[in-house]
């Protein structure tokens, strides 16, 4: 399977390097490849990735690395690749500690609470504390599950099944954004009323 370990954002230099942003908490997977996928971001319709060999890789500034890849030769090649996404495969990816996952891992796991299946993990966002899995229910509505290790005890690679903590309020569809009142002015008359968004 293909990950997106990186995004180029521009160019370093007048050679050809590339300021590549890591779309992961660790460089070190871009660091130590040998060799990558460019894609096209745009999705559905594009072009097939097309491999590159890593000539050089160093860090960059915070969050980049700085990869030199064969036939990309001068600043306008590499700038020519800008937005393209830097794909590699999973089975390459460093292997992680207990407990820890990546998140291509958990997307489309089946979530569980009790033995009541949920629904499946659709994206996960990243917070500040801890990431979020947002969870297609089955009847239809979203759920917000935190990543804690303590309301995620179980996680089966295997088996595509993380179990949630059976908590009170933990799994339930997320609540919708409440409606505000909003002022509208008609145009013809001139007149005032309220609506809700």
């Amino acid at each position: 399977m293909k990950v997106a370990l990186g995004r180029v954002v521009g160019a370093h230099g007048l050679r050809g390097q590339l300021r590549v942003r890591c779309l992961g908490d660790d460089p070190g997977n871009l660091l130590a490849a040998a060799s990558i996928e460019l894609a096209d971001a745009r999705g559905a319709g594009d072009p097939a990735p097309q491999r590159c060999e890593i000539r050089e890789a160093a860090a960059g500034r915070a969050g980049e690395v700085r990869l030199r890849l064969a036939g990309v030769d001068d600043r306008n090649a590499a700038l020519a690749l800008r937005g393209q996404l830097l794909l590699g495969d999973s089975a390459d990816l460093a292997a992680l500690p207990e407990g820890e996952f990546y998140w291509f891992q958990l997307i489309g796991c089946r979530v569980e609470r009790a033995g009541r299946t949920l629904g499946r993990v659709r994206e996960i966002w990243e917070t500040g504390a801890h990431d979020v899995l947002v969870v297609s229910g089955c009847d239809g509505r979203e759920r917000l599950i935190p990543t804690a290790r303590e309301l995620m005890p179980e996680v089966d690679l295997a088996a595509r099944r993380i179990a949630i903590a059976d908590l009170p309020g933990l799994g339930d569809p997320a609540a919708p954004a409440p409606s505000r009142p909003r002022r509208v002015r008609t145009e013809e008359r001139g007149e005032q009323r309220h609506a809700a968004d």
